[in-house]
């Protein structure tokens, strides 16, 4: 049995749940930062709570999925992303390549996707996976080898 872990972070929910859990924080040049602040305090907990061998983090891409082309309908009840957050997605992006945490996402599919199918590989691969995520849909994975942190509340009460 492998004691390598890879981490899964799904990134769209860590900074919905910072923005919406913390004030308009702002900085110098007066851009609001509160998601990419609270996004980036819960990546440092992680590591050094969690301290996983590999790290990835999943974004959704902009373009519509296989689930659009499917089914027209397919989140159309979701609000749009707030105004505020959409620009602090690249400084999202900035941070991760600082700390040469690698990235990914695929066009036609949701991050969930994504996750759902490297946290398979790497459990086959002997791999203990934990993935981040305020995602419930997540725990439909979980077994012995993969395990879920989910945010509760806040930026820190996982």
């Amino acid at each position: 049995m492998s004691t390598r872990k890879l981490a899964i972070i799904d990134a769209f929910s860590l900074l919905y749940r910072a923005f919406f859990a913390l004030p308009p924080l702002t900085n110098k040049q007066g851009e609001v930062t509160n998601a990419v602040y609270g996004f980036t305090t819960m990546l440092m907990k992680l590591l050094e709570s969690e301290q996983p061998d590999y790290i990835v983090v999943a974004f959704d891409m902009p373009e519509a999925t296989f689930r659009h082309e499917a089914f027209a309908d397919y989140k159309a009840q979701r609000a749009s992303m707030p105004d505020t957050l959409r620009p602090q997605i690249p400084m999202a992006y900035e941070v991760l390549e600082a700390m040469r945490i690698p990235t990914l996402g695929v066009t036609g599919f949701e991050a969930d996707d994504v996750i759902g199918t490297l946290a398979r590989r790497a459990e086959t691969d002997g791999f203990k996976v934990l993935i981040v995520t305020g995602d419930k849909d997540a725990l439909q994975l979980v077994n012995e080898q993969v395990h879920v942190l989910s945010t509760r509340k806040g930026i820190t009460d996982t």
